[in-house]
């Protein structure tokens, strides 16, 4: 059984295609930065290797990321070590607050006229064109872009025409490629190892949807809309990933002072915002 399961996710790593960089993101954020953020650079290369990059690949990814102030380095004896920058620590937060705690209900929508906002930098904060340079997204509080002007609405009529504000068929499309990919994973197949690189490997697909989610309140998405049904998933496998998963980085993953805990309060925090919700 554990060959299988190894096999398979063997496959489902070479089916994601996956960016070097954007995989050793996917690691500091949910292994490494819990645990205090450093890792050292031989445990890097052996977790990717586990999902088929290999050590070249890695090298060169961890030198664009320390180019792009991601990651910055440090020797210790004949060690390499890396750590994130803290310019990267904000975007690494709200991250993990969207993959790991309860949702937070929108509390109306912002409509802001944002005259020097991009396009490409207004669909990183998952906002809805309205057209021109005015822009729809549910109000949780976010803070606004330079230059901005917002009008606050209370919430609305359900009404599903304002998803066509947004790209929900690929959205849709992402969460289904995601659900096709991981439905067949059992945590209870799997070794410490395997179940690291799963859960990896499933934070990393999942991570990739869910970022470009505005996460609209209900009555205001297509009746086909399947982001539950994806959360549902991750949940499931992340939380029954997770035991053999923390104890294979308790035995094997190395940061400056030793082994990785198993268990920090922010891992715990983590765990219990998924159990929540469940």
């Amino acid at each position: 059984m554990t060959g299988l399961a190894r096999r398979s996710i063997e496959d489902l790593a070479q089916d994601m295609r996956l960016n070097a960089a954007a995989f050793i993101v996917t690691i500091y954020g949910d292994v490494v930065v819990p645990r205090g953020g450093v890792l050292w650079t031989g445990t890097l290369i052996d977790l990717c290797g586990r999902v088929g990059i290999n050590e070249s690949l890695v090298r060169t990814a961890v030198s664009r990321l320390v180019a792009a102030s991601q990651l910055t380095g440090e020797r210790i004896g004949r060690r390499s070590y890396y750590r994130l920058r803290s310019s990267a620590l904000a975007a690494f937060s709200e991250a993990a607050d969207l993959l790991y705690g309860p949702d937070r209900p929108a509390s109306g929508w912002q409509i802001l006229h944002a005259p020097d906002l991009r396009p490409e930098d207004a669909r990183r904060q998952r906002m809805g064109h309205m057209g021109g340079q005015v822009f729809i997204r549910p109000d949780r509080g976010q803070p606004l872009p330079p230059g901005a002007l917002v009008f606050h609405a209370e919430p609305l009529t359900p009404d599903a025409a304002l998803a066509g504000f947004w790209d929900l068929r690929a959205l849709r499309d992402g969460y289904a490629g995601f659900m096709a990919l991981f439905d067949g994973i059992d945590p209870a197949a799997l070794t410490g190892a395997e179940a690291l690189a799963a859960r990896l490997l499933l934070v990393h697909a999942y991570r990739f949807v869910l970022l470009r989610d505005p996460r609209l309140p209900a009555g205001h998405l297509p009746a086909d809309w399947n982001g539950p049904q994806a959360r549902a998933l991750f949940r499931r496998l992340y939380l029954g990933l997770t035991p053999a998963a923390q104890a294979h980085v308790a035995a094997s993953c190395e940061g400056a002072d030793g082994f990785l805990p198993a268990e920090t309060e922010a891992t715990a925090r983590r765990r219990a915002g998924l159990l929540h919700a469940a």
